[in-house]
This record gives structure tokens, C-alpha cells and sequence, in this order.
């Protein structure tokens, strides 16, 4: 039989193995890795110092915010169960859900906009993962001491000392984690209403979502850390679609630390062909997700600069240039390229793009939100009566009106309708409406009987505000019967 002709087919090899020899051969290996716990240690520093101004400055705003008022209420709240949401001299309402999703856009488009500029600065320096597990390390130093410390506490037995300060750590973690469980729930339940409610053991479903929030916090900052960055964020993982050989990362410049070797101040260490880098690994001590940055770019680095403040101490103290492990680019690292040759290629092709769509959305949601009418209208036909006679030969048809007042200010409005010949308000045609407040008005149009044919048709509601000039029109349909 002649094989079929056309190109060559591509096989897999197939080599026999014995059954024994298989068998000696197996091995089960595991797809899954244990957690291996990190003992980071804590180093000072330029980058370290931003670090922590970030750390305060963002629980500054998210602590301190729910607390502001605006007049006579929260200046941010998201009342899901009054459907409003308060941000400073705002009031939006579930039609305003388009201002929400722009800011997401925007916020999206600004991460891919800094992430191909200067890589991770968000994970490394504001994500509340990173913060959070910054606060907790910082409470295990504090109790149970820097990183030999704790090392040797945990590979010791458990004595009263270390039962102390285990208890007291976990005591202040839990006591932090609730705290931000009940922050953040007071963003959507008024804060001073919700301390009241909780301290009177009230509002199961409140007292719910402080727990759960609070248990995520102690859970994610106090025990998975670095495992969320690694596995469960997905930044992490699409992150490399962003960068580009210009893209401002922590580098080792291996052409200068290579060969690695532990020497002495006094040795000349050229002579022997070393490189910069002693080998004391303090840039792997101090790292937050334990990583070793003079194996080169790693998904797992968060840019956070750690090891970078680490390696200038060595230096300093070796007498050796500082730079060794920087922020830099790659292109950077390899024609050994200044600041200034570096701060040229940020305008490239990829960051003019991101900057113009981030513009226009920016000036898109602004202009939107300054143009915007703070009154809402919705108009809903009387399904009880949709058309009828009444006293002095006049067709009828009743609708009813919901009324948002979106001002920070009662407000009173006028009705009005169009559309058909001697169309007119038969009901009231003002009403009065109290600050980011809503009413339902019962609305009646009359037309004489006869001047229109039978059929649907449109006619428009014209609500006006008297007092600031601003109005809305919304289209509905005066039904004529046969």
C-alpha cells in the first residue's frame, strides 16, 4: 500500500521501557507548592520612606472620609437602600450608573497608563493588599521583633514569651482587620448610625459585613500576603502585555554585579574578576514576596523598591557606587544609559496612546458631569385608567411622574405638556420637592373629546425647576380610544 503523498506527516517517537525500569524510574511530583513562609526583613530607605507615606496617606483618606459631612450629611456614602449615592456635592441615582462606569474606565486606563511608564508603582506602593500587609508586618516587628527574631521564635517552643507576643499580635491584627470592616461598611450605611447599631448589638446584616470584611483583612494581610500578588491577583498575570523594554522596573545590573562573590573592604576585588554584588543577599531578605531581583524580571515583583534601598546600603558601606540594583529599564541596563537618556523615551508610541484616551475620557466624564441637570424625571402611564371621559366632555389620560431632585436644596417645579391641540395639566402643576429627595405625582392630562383622532399620541412632559432655570422633557403617549 502506498503512503499518501503531499508533505511529510510530523510523529511522535514511541521508545519501549521495561515495566521494572518504569517502575524504579516513577516518581510522584505535585503539581501544587506549600506555602513557604516569608520572614521579610526591614530595611530603611529612600523607597521604604515612600512606602509608608503612601501608607499613610492612603488610610488617611480612607479612614477619615466616612467622618467628613457635607452640610447635614456623610460627604460619601453609597445608600444602596435609599438608591442614592453622595460623593462631596454630588447626588446620583441608579440612572447616573454611567458616571460610576466611566470612573472605572478611567481608573483602568490610568493603571495601564503608569504600569508601560514606570511598571508596578500601584502594587508596590497603593494597593490595599500591599498596604495592609505593610501595616501587619509592621505590627509583627514591632511585637515579636525583625527577621532573626522571628525566625527563631518560630523554630522555638511554644513558652510563655512566645504565647505573649503570639496573642498580642493576633489581638491587634483582629483589631485592625475590624476596624476596616467597619470603615468600610460606613461607606455604605451612615458611620455614626452603624457605630450606634453595633454597639447595640443591631443590624445583623451590618454587623455581617463588618465580620466579613474584617475576616478578608485579617486573612489576606495577616496570612496569604504575598500569595494574593502571586496567585490569586490577576494584575500580576496580564501585566507583561503593558510593559515594553522602556518600561521604568527594579533592575540588577548583572554586567556590573557579575561574578558575584562575598569579599572584604580591603580586598580588590577586580583583581580577582568579582563583580559588585558581595552575595549577602539582603535585596532577597527584604523582599515581600521573597524573590531573588538578580534573576531578572519576575511576574512576582511588585516594583516596591525594597531591594533596591537594601543594596545601597551594602554599597555605601563597601564604598561602591550605588546602583547596582535600581529602577531602570531594560533598554536602559544595556546601552548603560543616564536619567536623562531614560526620561527621553517615556513619550513613545504606547504611553501618547494611553495618555489620549485618558485624556478624552477625562474631559468626556467632567464635561458630562458639569452639564448634568440635577433633576431626574420618569414618567409611567396609569395602567388602572388609561383613558377616559369626565365632566365637561373632556378626555382624560393620568400618569404618574417620579421627581428626583438631585440639588442640595428643595426645589419647586412646574409641569407642563405639549404635543396635542388644547392638551393641558389638570392637576396640579407645581409641587414641591425637599432636598436629594424623590416624590411620585399623580398627573392629569385632559384634551377636549373629539380634537384628536383615535391612536396613540406623543406628547412630552416638560418639567421645569423655578428656582434654578433647569429643566427635563421626557416623551410618553396620550392614548385616544376607537
Amino acid at each position: 500500500m502506498k503512503p499518501p503523498s503531499g508533505p511529510a506527516r510530523k510523529v511522535i517517537p514511541i521508545t519501549p521501557v521495561a515495566p521494572g525500569a518504569a517502575d524504579a524510574a516513577a516518581e510522584m511530583v505535585s503539581l501544587y507548592e506549600a506555602q513557604k513562609k516569608i520572614y521579610p526583613r526591614s530595611i530603611r530607605g529612600l523607597f521604604a520612606r515612600w512606602r509608608w507615606a503612601m501608607v499613610a496617606l492612603t488610610q488617611l483618606v480612607f479612614y477619615a472620609l466616612p467622618w467628613l459631612q457635607w452640610g447635614e450629611r456623610q460627604m460619601v456614602l453609597f445608600d444602596l437602600g435609599a438608591r442614592r449615592f453622595y460623593l462631596f456635592g454630588l447626588v446620583l441615582y441608579p440612572q447616573d450608573f454611567i458616571y460610576l462606569t466611566g470612573l472605572l474606565i478611567v481608573s483602568a486606563m490610568s493603571l495601564f497608563l503608569f504600569t508601560a511608564v514606570a511598571g508596578r508603582l500601584w502594587c508596590g506602593f497603593a494597593c490595599p493588599q500591599t498596604v495592609y500587609t505593610e501595616i501587619f508586618m509592621w505590627i509583627e516587628h514591632r511585637v515579636e521583633g525583625d527577621r532573626s527574631a522571628r525566625l527563631r521564635l518560630d523554630a522555638g517552643g511554644w513558652t510563655f514569651e512566645k504565647v505573649r507576643k503570639k496573642a498580642l499580635k493576633q489581638f491587634l491584627w483582629i483589631a485592625v482587620a475590624l476596624w476596616t470592616g467597619f470603615t468600610f461598611v460606613g461607606y455604605f450605611v451612615p458611620i455614626r448610625q452603624l457605630s450606634g447599631e453595633l454597639l447595640a448589638m443591631q443590624g445583623g446584616w451590618q454587623i455581617f459585613w463588618v465580620l466579613f470584611y474584617g475576616f478578608a483583612t485579617y486573612g489576606n494581610a495577616g496570612f496569604m500576603r504575598e500569595q494574593v500578588c502571586k496567585y490569586m491577583c490577576p494584575y500580576a498575570r496580564f501585566q507583561s502585555a503593558m510593559f515594553d523594554r522602556d518600561t521604568l522596573i527594579v533592575t540588577y545590573d548583572d554586567a556590573r554585579g557579575e561574578p558575584r562573590g562575598p569579599r572584604t573592604k580591603t580586598v580588590d576585588y577586580k583583581a580577582r574578576g568579582l563583580g559588585d554584588c558581595i552575595d549577602c543577599t539582603l535585596c532577597v531578605q527584604v523582599c515581600p514576596v521573597g524573590i531573588d531581583i538578580r534573576n531578572g524580571l519576575q511576574y512576582e515583583c511588585i516594583g516596591c523598591g525594597l531591594c533596591v534601598d537594601a543594596c545601597n546600603t551594602v554599597m555605601d558601606k563597601m564604598h561602591y557606587p550605588r546602583g547596582l540594583i535600581r529602577f531602570s529599564t531594560q533598554n536602559g541596563v544595556a546601552a548603560r544609559w543616564g536619567r536623562a537618556q531614560m526620561l527621553r523615551r517615556v513619550l513613545r508610541p504606547r504611553v501618547l496612546i494611553y495618555t489620549a484616551v485618558l485624556v478624552a475620557l477625562c474631559v468626556g466624564l467632567l464635561s458630562s458631569l458639569v452639564l448634568r441637570t440635577p433633576l431626574k424625571v420618569d414618567v409611567v402611564r396609569d395602567r388602572a385608567a388609561l383613558s377616559r371621559i369626565v365632566a365637561g366632555g373632556q378626555l382624560e389620560n393620568i400618569y404618574r411622574l417620579q421627581i428626583m431632585n438631585a440639588t442640595e436644596s428643595g426645589q419647586r417645579y412646574r409641569i407642563g405638556a405639549s404635543g396635542l391641540q388644547g392638551l393641558r395639566v389638570a392637576s396640579d402643576a407645581e409641587v414641591e420637592i425637599g432636598a436629594a429627595e424623590s416624590r411620585w405625582v399623580a398627573v392629569r392630562l385632559q384634551i377636549p373629546y373629539g380634537s384628536a383622532p383615535p391612536g396613540s399620541h406623543a406628547v412630552q412632559f416638560d418639567v421645569q425647576a423655578l428656582g434654578s432655570g433647569g429643566h427635563v422633557v421626557e416623551k410618553s403617549v396620550f392614548l385616544v380610544p376607537r
